[in-house]
């Protein structure tokens, strides 16, 4: 086997380029700012870059990709100090750990989507089913639905909470009490889930448990009528409904047209032994 080290390894600005899959552009333009330049010069007046120069040009890449500007490399590498190499690396530890929370986050998001659109599939008219459900902590805001202005509610809600709250998912919530009354317009306000519980006023525990489910597909004005089939079906099976009705809708992200938006509406099913 070769050694590599044995004798120096010149390659062309195109060849270097490939090999560490940049382009060419780039290394012309780090020799020309001092960043980093080929060590060798040809007689034909070509300029050679040396394989062992390829450690420093990943360095350099590495500490791009760590959003450090060209400047700020420079300088580093013109000054290079171990304690000063530990600041640098500790901070951007620190961004890196941030940026893989942001995008675990993301990735979560995502994931509920595709299990919310699956779900929707399934859903043909207005149904009902019985499921577990986790607790939750909801950030909530007042808000009155009487003039049904849908376009105002989104308005309120954008000022209300910061917009990557959103990406959540959002709602909307009355007590069963005033379903039982028939008040199905007398909305509490709204809320957006939000990962743990926070100091800041308005949030509100959505209790684990058992829970009512209740689905229908088309715009809001259905919600009464499946409210009624939520109630009766309780009556009919003995089961008692306590706290809030918690209203989201599933698939705004993948429909052109309210006619096929399906909302899911849960109630909590108050324990037998309650």
């Amino acid at each position: 086997m070769k050694n590599l080290n044995a004798r120096p390894i010149r390659l062309t600005t195109a060849q270097f380029a490939q090999l560490h899959g940049i382009n060419k552009r780039t290394l012309h333009y780090y020799d020309a700012i001092g960043l980093f330049s080929p060590i060798y010069k040809g007689d034909n007046n070509y300029r050679y870059y040396d394989y062992s120069q390829s450690i420093e040009l990943e360095y350099i890449l590495m500490l791009k990709e760590l959003h450090m500007s060209l400047e700020e490399i420079k300088e580093y590498l013109d000054q290079p100090d171990t304690d000063r190499f530990f600041r640098i690396a500790d901070g951007k530890l620190e961004e890196i750990d941030q940026e893989i929370r942001r995008l675990k986050k993301t990735k979560d998001i995502l994931k509920r989507q595709k299990q919310q659109l699956d779900l929707c599939r399934s859903i043909t008219h207005q149904e009902l089913r019985i499921g577990k459900c986790p607790d939750a902590w909801l950030a909530t805001i007042p808000y009155a639905f009487a003039d049904n202005d849908t376009a105002k509610a989104l308005c309120h809600l954008r000022k209300s909470f910061d917009l990557s709250q959103c990406r959540m998912g959002f709602g909307s919530y009355l007590t069963v009490e005033n379903i039982r009354k028939g008040n199905f317009e007398e909305y509490e306000g709204l809320f957006v889930p939000v990962e743990k519980k926070r100091q800041q006023p308005g949030l509100l525990l959505r209790p684990k448990g058992t829970y009512l489910y209740g689905y229908s597909i088309g715009d809001w004005s259905a919600l009464p009528s499946l409210y009624e089939k939520m109630l009766a079906y309780a009556s009919e099976n003995h089961l008692i409904l306590t706290g809030n009705a918690y209203e989201a809708g599933l698939n705004e992200i993948a429909i052109s047209s309210m006619e096929a938006y399906v909302t899911q509406v849960m109630i909590r099913i108050l324990p037998a032994d309650s």
